[in-house]
């Protein structure tokens, strides 16, 4: 079974370019955004890459530690990074892992499914990992999303919803859809009219189960 919202992440020891590290330990206090791709030097990943480099400000601006893998070997990651700063016109000094065994690939449950048919399955058989995970400092998945090979991921959506993960973190609110910050968000239905008014301010009761507030 894959990672369902709220678990602990699964923690594991990887080499990457800027050293081996321990997940959780690397994470620390942050919260942190895990991507994946199949292979360096492939053009989809080179351009998502480059996005999340151009995020740079972004992402520490919301606390956010960001790690890349790659199911090549870390001494490619370097070589790329020239392409994937090229390209974007940014640095990318996130680090990169190298899962060449595809053991945080497997233990992510990344892989797509034929590739279980063989419980040899090496890198070869990893076209479609392509993954994103966003984890609260609890180490608790909050967020998932998986892309398929011909489709890049629009990074703007993922920074949107990182930003509606953030603003309901271990609080009675969600976001609408289509949200962005600064627009109104939703009393949960655990609060009563009375308690969301005490708890947000005014609340505007658009159906009984239906409350916009700002927050």
């Amino acid at each position: 079974m894959g990672l369902r919202i709220n678990d602990i992440v699964p923690d594991f020891t990887a080499k990457t370019d800027q050293g081996e590290i321990n997940f959780h330990d690397w994470i620390g206090d942050s919260w942190a955004i895990l991507f994946s791709h199949p292979k360096d030097f492939t053009p989809v990943c080179t351009t998502e890459f480059g996005a999340v480099a151009q995020l740079s400000a972004e992402w520490e601006k919301r606390g956010v530690k960001v790690i890349g893998l790659s199911t090549d070997p870390v001494e490619e990651h370097g070589p790329w990074k020239k392409d994937i700063e090229a390209f974007s016109g940014a640095p990318a000094g996130f680090p990169i892992i190298g899962d060449t065994d595809l053991a945080v690939s497997k233990l992510y449950d990344m892989l797509p499914a034929d590739a279980y048919l063989d419980e040899n399955a090496t890198a070869a058989d990893a076209a479609s990992v392509r993954a994103l995970f966003i984890i609260s400092p609890d180490k608790k998945l909050q967020l998932s999303m998986l892309y398929p090979m011909s489709v890049g991921r629009n990074f703007a959506e993922v920074l949107r919803a990182l930003d509606g993960v953030q603003k309901t973190y271990g609080k009675p609110l969600a976001t609408p859809a289509n949200w962005t910050v600064g627009q109104d968000v939703i009393a949960a239905l655990s609060l009563s009219d009375e308690q969301a008014a005490e708890k947000f301010g005014d609340v505007d009761i658009k159906l009984p189960y239906l409350r916009f507030v700002k927050a």
